[in-house]
């Protein structure tokens, strides 16, 4: 009788991982490589497509390689993915006319105040849940477009398709075979109707791109074709691509109303579950697609933020004060408090709730008695502090308290971290024993789409905590001078760049 075993492919913004599951969620095996970043001008963001494809087939058949399992023992795949990166590409030859354009890119600024001062920004909202910003897919698609040379004639001459990065991993896997996506990842392009569940023609016909060029919409669960043979040594079914961060949710089986998680990844991402209802915020947040599978539909209201764990690396490539991202915590920790030191890490502008494209990193209130160890404890609760940012506007957006975060991402290791976002935010802080749940949440999609797992209660048996954060009175007491504190830092980061071009 052959064992069932799930190979998860988690390809996110600065790693690709292949993960082989068991249908118990144990890990039999796990292979990363980095992605090269590309910085062409300030605030341009890159990568290579054929790169990240050649990471998903190095790390895939590392990872079955090394959890020495038969190939005949993966049954399926579940792909998931950095959302909002877009790339596109020419059918015929399968080659990209451009690099991928990465979420965090801010080329498209511009023509989002363009989009504003036209009037579109409710159309939008109403339709896509989203706010107008850089951030996502669909003014990406149009830069390319009308940058890139012959790519608009090519496009109106049917020769062109776009893609989110999972689209682009399927049409790559099956051979040029199939050209889909799910609801997660539509949903964040900024041309996907969530209500109506389909590309909005009025969105495309704005942005005056081609919908022709429009991947297919799915389930999240879902049969997406065969891996072609000669890519892993024979066909395996792809039962699942879903946005990272709502495969995040799903594998921390916030699977009902009320439910939610974070990321602790190279940005922040908040997610919480709102069912079947499509909450619209009037204060930075916005509303997406949870995750489809079954006969169900779920929504989620999300708070972004874009630089949390990119912080932290940042004092690693950028001030060299730590050799290792790890090392922060250790460093971190030689300091009792900030020293009234807060950093504002807004490389690349504020997401939610503040949306500002023009906000600049600032680390405000050094003295001569400031160390490296300051600084880097600042770090780490400004991760906590715009966590709080969002979580607030959730709970007075919905009307739910929330009792408990479940965390997860690379960041959540940080008992200092976990430790003070627990007294920030008043309430206990889980974090599982598979810390891995992006992957976790794309191989329970993809078994559901095989019948793996008959249903949701069954999933709902594979998460386990590892450990439990609980807020301290007393250091509650104390963290609410430090986040006003860190709301004045805020101000003073906003509206930066924009200031400075008014100047110059």
């Amino acid at each position: 009788m052959i064992s069932n075993y799930i190979l998860a492919i988690d390809q996110g913004t600065t790693s690709t991982r292949s993960i082989i599951f068991s249908t118990q969620g144990e890990i039999m095996s796990i292979a990363q490589r980095e992605i090269r970043q590309i910085y062409p001008k300030a605030g341009y963001v890159e990568h290579d497509p054929q790169e990240i494809f050649n990471s998903v087939l190095e790390t895939a058949r590392e990872a079955i390689r090394l959890s020495k399992l038969e190939i005949k023992n993966i049954t399926t795949i579940g792909i998931t993915n950095q959302r909002e990166t877009i790339v596109v590409w020419n059918k015929d030859s399968g080659t990209p006319v451009y690099n991928a354009i990465v979420w965090q890119c801010r080329r498209t600024s511009n023509y989002i105040e363009e989009l504003k001062k036209a009037g579109h920004s409710q159309t939008i909202t109403s339709k896509t849940g989203l706010v107008p910003d850089a951030y996502f897919s669909g003014p990406k698609i149009k830069w390319i477009l009308d940058n890139v040379p012959k790519a608009r004639d090519l496009a109106n001459s049917n020769k062109l398709l776009f893609g989110t990065i999972d689209s682009w991993l399927l049409w790559k896997l099956t051979g040029g075979k199939v050209h889909s996506t799910d609801v997660t990842n539509a949903s964040r392009t900024m041309l996907f109707n969530i209500a109506k569940l389909k590309w909005d023609e009025d969105l495309f016909e704005i942005m005056k791109i081609p919908i022709e060029m429009a991947p297919e919409v799915k389930k999240s669960s879902d049969h997406y074709g065969f891996v072609s043979e000669e890519f892993l040594g024979k066909e395996i079914s792809i039962g699942s691509l879903v946005g990272d961060q709502q495969a995040a949710l799903f594998g921390q089986t916030g699977f009902e109303e009320g439910e939610i998680k974070c990321t602790y990844g190279t940005g922040n991402f908040i997610l919480l579950n709102t069912g079947d209802k499509i909450v619209f915020s009037k204060k930075g947040l916005v509303s997406t697609i949870a995750f489809a599978a079954k006969s169900k539909v779920d929504y989620a209201l999300e708070g972004s933020i874009f630089i949390t764990g990119a912080a932290i690396q940042w004092l690693r490539d950028g001030l060299g004060i730590i050799k290792e991202s790890k090392e922060v915590n250790e460093l971190a920790s030689k300091v009792k408090d900030n020293g009234g030191v807060y950093f504002v890490p807004a490389f690349v502008g504020l997401g939610a709730p503040y949306w500002d494209m023009y906000a600049r990193g600032t680390i405000i209130g050094i003295t001569r008695g400031t160390t490296n160890a300051h600084i880097a404890r600042a770090t780490l609760e400004s991760i906590a502090y715009q966590t709080r940012d969002v979580i607030e506007v959730m709970e007075s957006e919905t009307g739910i308290k929330i009792k408990e975060l479940k965390v997860d991402g690379g960041a959540s290791a940080s008992d200092l971290l976990m430790q003070f976002q627990s007294n920030l935010l008043g309430v206990p802080i889980l974090r599982p024993k598979i810390k891995e749940t992006t992957a976790l949440g794309a191989s329970m999609l993809a078994g559901l789409s095989i019948g793996l797992w008959k249903d949701f209660e069954e999933l709902k048996k594979i998460w386990k905590e590892e450990k439990r954060f609980l807020p301290s009175e007393e250091e509650m007491l104390k963290t609410k001078s430090f986040y006003v504190n860190w709301k004045k830092a805020v101000e003073r980061a906003r509206g930066w760049s924009l200031e400075s071009r008014t100047v110059a």
